[in-house]
């Protein structure tokens, strides 16, 4: 019995039988190792940006008096005083609503200053290179 002759057109579409050729199989590996680190880059500046937010959210608070015994001023108030990094008392001015905005002001520009930079490390040290063309 003879077959006939697979038809070009038909056949294009077909996905290769034998296995992603070597440039294919590189080009996965490399777009793993990009989604790798998007994906990780994502979380870092998710986390400081939250950081960041918490400390906004407590120089709004005090700066419009809120009540402290509130469950959700008190809960910001307890957060901002883990993240500030230690700013809590590096301005003393005759004002405490002053010295909050300068101290977790300055902390929440620490912390977006933290993931700019760790964006970058992760950027140039995970990533490969550009792509040189081979011969």
């Amino acid at each position: 019995m003879t077959y006939p002759e697979p038809d070009p057109q038909r056949t294009r579409a077909l996905p290769n039988q034998g296995g992603p050729a070597p440039a294919a199989a590189e080009d996965v590996r490399r777009a793993k190792r990009v989604r790798t680190v998007r994906m990780a880059r994502t979380a870092v500046t998710f986390v400081c940006a939250l950081f960041a937010v918490v400390l906004v959210f407590q120089i709004i608070l005090v700066l419009a008096e809120a009540n402290a015994a509130n469950g959700f001023a008190s809960f910001i108030d307890g957060f901002s005083g883990a993240v500030s990094l230690g700013f809590d008392g590096l301005f003393s001015p005759d004002s405490a609503k002053a010295a909050v905005l300068f101290n977790y002001g300055a902390a929440a520009i620490v912390w977006l200053l933290i993931s700019a930079a760790l964006n970058y490390l992760i950027r140039r040290f995970a990533l490969p290179g550009p792509r040189v063309p081979q011969a």
